[in-house]
């Protein structure tokens, strides 16, 4: 049964990470305001994610510290203080989440049910929000549908400001430009130095402007340098010298984005830019890049069966693949034969019309 029959006065939303998790929420964000445009909505989230939420038009965000410790929380509680919600979305079954949520006031707060409240999330929430699909995306479109909403259908609209658009507008020449994002924050998400340098010199060969981008972690520029000098195909090297907003502009940009299970392959789907998702870790069924899980790059399946002998449907819904040269399954050939498929099918070799 719907929550509300009205629109309600305001709603809490409480997903701290990580980026691409948020850039999922934001559809359920859009599909509240789309119905309910007068509710007001205040976004909790990672210090990090806030820098890239802060685009969304009508949505007040609060920046929470997780590195700051009972600090961060505390700073948390006091900004929120003398205020009530008519309802919580508990959209994050992590420890330090349902510990943020104990500041926010709530007649209702909304939580997953209890095989996907990890971490004891169900004691910090008082009604479940059932699964619905395989994604996580449309698991996160269930609290909509708890709500009241009529249409659940994700979608996602992201404005881009002047400056942003300005900046990222002369990294793109006449050619179309493939961004390769080659890192993940986890090292283990990460395919190979060798495998990302031929496939630059594959898009170079077919016309492309090939760019790398990525965070400012050291390992992330170690990878970044590695591919570099195995290629010469690569025409800019931009890991860490972007902000988030500025990132997603350039992925707006771009006509291509190649990454593993990692934000810039969700940010693509803000912005409607096709993905290669490259995935091994995690079932891509569950968290593949939305709109282009058909050319997603998968050994999941396989490195699942090799691990325990077992295929995703007799196992748990967020089973992971603990082995760590998993990503080294996926095969030069594979990644190539899904960039041929999805340049084509786009028509992404034609020159950006963007």
């Amino acid at each position: 049964m719907a929550l509300f029959s009205s629109p309600p006065s305001s709603l809490c939303l409480l997903r701290l990470s990580a980026i691409g998790d948020c850039c999922h929420a934001v559809a359920l964000v859009q599909a509240i305001q789309r119905q309910w445009p007068q509710t007001r909505i205040t976004w909790v989230t990672g210090r990090v994610e806030a820098g890239l939420l802060q685009l969304l038009p009508g949505v007040e965000v609060i920046p929470f510290d997780k590195k700051a410790g009972w600090k961060g929380y505390l700073a948390l509680w006091r900004q929120l203080r003398g205020r009530r919600f008519d309802a919580l979305l508990h959209m994050q079954a992590a420890l330090r989440a349902s510990l943020a949520s104990l500041g926010i006031r709530a007649r209702y707060r909304l939580g997953f049910e209890r095989e996907r409240a990890k971490d004891g999330q169900w004691l910090f929430t008082n009604l479940r929000v059932p699964a619905t699909g395989d994604h996580v995306v449309d698991g996160f479109m269930g609290f909509g549908r708890a709500l009241g909403l009529d249409d659940v259908s994700p979608s996602w609209s992201l404005p881009l400001p002047a400056a942003e658009r300005d900046w990222a507008r002369p990294h793109r020449d006449h050619r179309p430009l493939l961004l390769i994002c080659p890192a993940a924050s986890k090292a283990y998400k990460n395919w190979t130095a060798e495998g990302y340098a031929a496939l630059a010199d594959h898009a170079h060969e077919r016309g492309m402007k090939v760019v790398l981008i990525g965070s400012p972690a050291k390992m992330e520029q170690d990878l970044a340098a590695k591919i570099r000098n195995i290629s010469g195909n690569i025409d800019e090297n931009l890991v860490g010298k972007t902000s988030l907003p500025q990132l997603l502009a350039l992925i707006q940009e771009a006509s291509l984005v190649v990454a593993p299970d990692t934000g810039p392959a969700h940010m693509a789907t803000l912005v409607g830019t096709p993905v290669i998702g490259l995935y091994a870790h995690h079932n891509p069924r569950r968290t593949g890049p939305y709109r282009c899980r058909d050319y997603v790059v998968s050994v999941y399946e396989e490195a699942l069966l090799a691990e325990t002998g077992k295929t995703p449907e007799q196992l748990p819904w967020r089973t992971r693949v603990r082995d760590p040269h998993a990503m080294q399954r996926i095969t030069l050939e594979q990644v190539i034969a899904q960039f041929d498929r999805i340049t084509q099918d786009f028509n992404l070799l034609q020159e950006p019309s963007r």
